[in-house]
């Protein structure tokens, strides 16, 4: 092998394990950045209006300030302070009257021009990455594979029962009730009657099916991808 295509090849090789541990990386430092840039310094120069407050003409100036809680080691503070709100924050809306004043200020956002055509597809996103209570409202027990719409097309399709008692009788064949999710976001969709025998079980689990929906079908299971299946036949039979 040419020492250039040799190179080439442990390049892309060393960038494939390499670029997720990046990419991960990269997406927390954002994160915090954001959040630093964002939440954080208006905590900290809250914290200094405080603190000036408190101590009067007796305290430290305020350059003093803004270079220990600004740029110093009290920059951390107001990404904690924000963390910590958060939290607080989900702990009051999992309660019954957070949960009544929560519904109380989303009716108001569904009811206001601009905001109601945005919200509900940017809540639908974060639900979905964030929450469980979504996806457990619908009973899911496995996934299969569906030719839909036409026949040579298959979507991935979420069990959610065994058919309709009528058709059952009048068909005399074995059905399932499939929820095929839509993407990018997979909590709406499809509901359809198909007959047992004319589905796929695939072996991935709900959150798997819901990723790779999600994604466009760009993150796929491993044992689902087929170049890694075709690779491990081959190696099976070279032992």
């Amino acid at each position: 092998m040419p020492i250039a295509k040799r190179i080439k090849r442990y390049f892309f090789r060393g960038l494939a394990v390499l670029l997720p541990t990046i990419l991960t990386i990269w997406v927390f430092v954002w994160g915090y950045q954001f959040i630093q840039k964002n939440i954080s310094i208006h905590v900290n120069r809250g914290i200094i209006r405080i603190i000036m407050f408190v101590q009067g003409e007796n305290g430290p100036t305020k350059e003093v300030l803004d270079e220990v809680w600004l740029h110093g080691p009290g920059a951390i503070a107001g990404f904690v302070i924000a963390l910590l709100a958060v939290c607080i924050i989900g702990a009051l809306l999992a309660s019954v009257v957070g949960k009544s004043l929560w519904k109380m200020i989303e009716t108001f956002i569904m009811s206001t021009p601009f905001l109601k055509q945005v919200y509900p597809y940017i809540k639908q996103v974060t639900d979905f990455l964030f929450t469980q209570d979504e996806r457990e409202k619908i009973s899911f027990s496995r996934v299969v594979a569906v030719e839909y719409p036409r026949k040579g097309i298959w979507a991935i399709g979420l069990v959610t029962g065994e058919g309709l008692k009528k058709v059952i009788e009048k068909q005399e064949k074995e059905f399932l009730t499939v929820f095929i999710p839509s993407s990018p976001t997979p909590l709406t969709g499809f509901t359809y009657v198909v007959q047992k025998d004319s589905t796929v079980d695939l072996d991935m689990t709900i959150d798997e099916a819901f990723r790779f929906v999600a994604s466009g079908g760009v993150i796929t299971p491993q044992n689902q991808n087929y170049k890694t299946w075709e690779k491990a036949k081959v190696d099976v039979k070279k032992k």
